[in-house]
């Protein structure tokens, strides 16, 4: 592959969607083609894959939703991202596997070493060349989230702040597992201002040959 995979993560919140769009606009003004995408969603079945997870009335069991959200990200991988990293293109990327080790594995009190497993497994293998944690507290987070215009919360952001804390504490030990692939970013300030820590990153991955 001749690409470079970008995925933004964090908690609900953090900004992922505002600095997705940032990072696609700065690097097209470099001239580079890029396709901006999101787990779930991404494709057709995604986008009914993601009505059934987020706002289905009732309990969802945490093992089906886990699978659910496999059965996106391989459908999802096949027929959008791997094709545009061998066409060369920058993919940019809202959630991926790293989401479901944290929501479903430490929220949802899954393993996460088996809930990685599967989602490796439904990829083929395929991880991202940077992940963008944007790190906020949980509690800033649902502050952001409770001004947005298309509250109310779906059923996820619905949950607990201990939910919340459990995910951030996820996040940061898979990057502090795989420092080379992550690079953790204050979400706090301006959107602006994160934008520029988040360039900061893609620039070194991007001159180191991606």
């Amino acid at each position: 592959m001749t690409g470079a995979f970008i995925t933004l993560e964090g908690g609900d919140g953090s900004g992922k969607s505002t600095q997705a769009g940032m990072l696609v606009a700065a690097l097209e003004a470099e001239g580079r083609s890029v396709v901006r995408t999101r787990e779930p969603g991404g494709t057709e079945l995604g986008v009914e894959i993601r009505r059934l997870v987020q706002h289905t009335d009732g309990h969802v069991a945490p093992r089906a939703e886990a699978l659910l959200y496999a059965a996106d990200r391989a459908q999802h991988v096949a027929t959008l991202v791997r094709p545009a990293l061998e066409r060369g293109d920058v993919v940019v990327q809202d959630r991926y596997l790293d989401s479901s080790v944290a929501y479903q594995g430490a929220g949802r009190e899954l393993d996460g070493q088996q809930i990685r497993d599967l989602s490796l497994w439904a990829v083929d293998g395929l991880l991202p060349h940077l992940t963008i944690l944007l790190d906020l507290d949980p509690a800033e987070g649902r502050k952001r989230m409770a001004a947005r215009e298309d509250a109310p919360f779906d059923r996820l952001e619905q949950t607990g702040l201990d939910f919340a804390l459990r995910v951030r504490a996820a996040y940061l030990a898979l990057a502090e597992a795989e420092p080379a692939r992550f690079a953790v970013v204050d979400a706090t300030g301006s959107p602006e201002a994160v934008h520029e820590r988040v360039m900061s990153h893609v620039r070194g991955m991007l001159a180191a040959g991606r």
